[in-house]
């Protein structure tokens, strides 16, 4: 470990960030152009203290996990979050990890969405990361783990994931998930991580097996999907998603279809987060 590289490069990478590049508002009273520590300490789930002792080179070897909140945190690069693991003494992660990190590029379009709802998912179908207007529709769902991490998953395997949506989309979006899946597997020939998965959905529901055997393939691009939230009721949202140019990743960005539907979520911004658990909904996301 490089304690003194690692905590010069964390202190640079900190002070080359604008706040409203991570969603903070530059107050009047900012002197430092960066963030401060207590905003990183925010921004990647970790104490303050231990963000200040890293950047004095006091700190023990930091966890990779740490190191990829740090690095989601700091907004860095592949090439930056590479070499932040390289000074830490570790090495990075392998292909299929690097692609549960959500890219940089992607995080800097989430924070600048504001108060639209987006997200950033893997081709696979995990939520790396929501801003918070995402999370007040659909709930947390970025610290899920196994194969509860993957949309397709929880809505053929969990009854209350179909539940947000209307009985009479639920075929639709079923068909799209696996289309979507489909089309992945078609780039990821070989992959364990995607051929155990499809093998555990095919082991766990019919109706997957059966969608699977259709062979219909399609990325999803745009969609119009309704949700039903436990605390605003009915919204009609427009889905736009963008793919990553090796189609790894995608932003999916929703917006409200209809003047009811913006009322609406307007006041779900008001009510906040107060009393609503992380995954409350589990709300499909794509």
């Amino acid at each position: 470990m490089q304690r003194d590289q690692l905590a010069d490069f964390l202190r640079r990478r900190r002070e080359a960030i604008r706040p409203a590049e991570v969603g903070i508002a530059d107050g009047p009273r900012r002197r430092a152009t960066g963030l401060r520590r207590e905003e990183v300490a925010m921004l990647a789930g970790m104490s303050v203290d231990y963000v200040v002792r890293l950047e004095q080179g006091r700190s023990s070897q930091p966890s990779p996990q740490l190191l990829g909140a740090l690095a989601r945190a700091l907004r860095m690069s592949d090439d930056e979050r590479d070499h932040l693991f390289h000074l830490a003494g570790h090495r990075p992660p392998p292909a299929d990890a690097i692609a549960r990190l959500a890219r940089a590029g992607l995080m800097r379009m989430l924070d600048l969405l504001g108060d639209t709802p987006a997200l950033v998912l893997s081709d696979l179908g995990e939520i790396l990361a929501q801003n918070r207007a995402a999370v007040l529709l659909t709930g947390d769902h970025t610290g899920l783990s196994g194969d509860r991490r993957y949309v397709a998953y929880r809505w053929f395997t969990d009854p209350a994931a179909r539940a947000a949506a209307p009985i009479e989309e639920q075929e639709h979006h079923a068909r799209q998930l696996v289309a979507d899946l489909r089309a992945a597997a078609g780039r990821r020939p070989g992959d364990p991580t995607l051929t155990g998965l499809i093998q555990r959905l095919q082991a766990a529901s019919t109706d997957f097996r059966q969608l699977w055997a259709e062979h219909h393939v399609a990325v999803r691009r745009a969609d119009r999907k309704t949700i039903l939230h436990p605390r605003v009721g009915r919204l009609l949202m427009d889905c736009e998603t963008l793919v990553t140019p090796d189609q790894s990743q995608q932003l999916l960005v929703l917006t409200p279809a209809d003047a009811e539907t913006r009322e609406r979520l307007e006041l779900l911004r008001v009510l906040g987060i107060e009393d609503f658990p992380a995954g409350a909904t589990d709300t499909p996301a794509r």
